[in-house]
């Protein structure tokens, strides 16, 4: 049973900024995340404040230096279905077409997948834990089976959003509005790790909301691609993901990023994997010593070693399908 709430729409980004720095102010886009927190008392309401009539928050526009910019409001079945998006940033289009099922995805907004909350049974289920505020991780001594191998410290959850892990390897730009102003974050920054913030996943401050995604201009040779393994091929959350944007010219790789999902708190990217395929060719051998490297330091729970050989496939898989 959900506690009742004020339901408020906003006619802009000013005025969603001035509603959301209210108490207990939650911003709704598709609503497909905050309803099952509201419903799992993950957090309470007092106002829920719609975003939905925000034209300014919507859709695909191309940039003068041929980039894109991606209003946070823009549904994942736009994203999926736009020419631009498929032909110079094939990952961010896989990763969206990977969320959920069609329903949620012509629901769901590119600005909530990058904030949903953890799906962690003990944070979703009635436990006191320790990114509500409790002093306890259960995940450390419980069931955890889908949680961290990188990252974790002093909470294992793994962050859920697929597109977020895309959009880490295409170097995107969040922009967000708040009380003070607007801002610009790289993509990089606006995760946080649970050693710096154990009840929040990224940089929003009260009030604050993500307005639009940015992409750069794809530089010449760019290919990315985004995989995914899943226990139901039907749609289920990522067991263990790989996006990687890779620059080739004259066969060689010249620049990558290799960013693994489903493997810590954050969108994990392996810079000592990266720095491995520079000046190479993605032949076989090469592929098999980076997706290898991908996995150094991965720290395995009592129930989630198979995570390691799982990402391991997914990043060897995700650079065969460029090679």
């Amino acid at each position: 049973m959900i506690p009742p709430f004020a339901y408020v729409r906003a006619r802009s980004i000013d005025e969603a900024v001035a509603l959301l720095a209210r108490p207990e102010s939650r911003p709704a886009a598709g609503a497909t995340d905050l309803i099952g927190c509201l419903r799992d008392e993950v957090f309470t309401a007092k106002a829920v404040v719609s975003l939905g009539g925000i034209e300014a928050m919507t859709g695909i526009a191309e940039t003068a230096d041929g980039g894109l910019r991606i209003g946070a409001l823009t549904s994942l079945t736009t994203i999926v279905k736009h020419a631009l998006v498929a032909g110079r940033y094939p990952a961010l289009a896989q990763a969206a077409a990977s969320v959920a099922s069609p329903q949620l995805r012509n629901q769901g907004t590119l600005g909530g997948n990058l904030c949903q909350r953890p799906r962690c049974w003990f944070f979703r289920g009635g436990y006191d834990c320790a990114r509500k505020a409790g002093d306890t991780c259960y995940a450390m001594q419980g069931d955890n089976r889908y949680h961290c191998v990188f990252g974790g410290s002093t909470c294992l959850i793994v962050h859920p959003s697929d597109t977020a892990t895309a959009l880490t390897a295409l170097d995107a730009i969040v922009s967000i509005a708040g009380p003070k102003g607007t801002r610009s974050v790289p993509i990089q920054q606006f995760f946080v790790l649970p050693e710096k913030d154990m009840t929040h996943e990224n940089v929003l401050a009260p009030g604050e909301l993500v307005t639009t995604i940015s992409l750069p201009a794809p530089r010449a040779g760019l290919v990315s691609v985004y995989r995914k393994a899943r226990a139901r091929a039907s749609w289920d959350f990522a067991l263990a993901a790989c996006a990687a944007a890779i620059t080739i010219e004259q066969g060689k790789v010249t620049a990558a990023r290799i960013v693994l999902g489903a493997a810590a708190p954050i969108p994990w990217r392996v810079e000592g994997a990266e720095r491995m395929l520079i000046g190479r060719r993605l032949d076989e051998p090469t592929r098999a010593r980076v997706a290898a490297a991908a996995l150094n330091g991965a720290t395995p729970l009592e129930h989630n070693a198979y995570k390691v050989a799982m990402l391991r496939g997914v990043v060897s898989e995700a650079l065969g399908s460029i090679g």
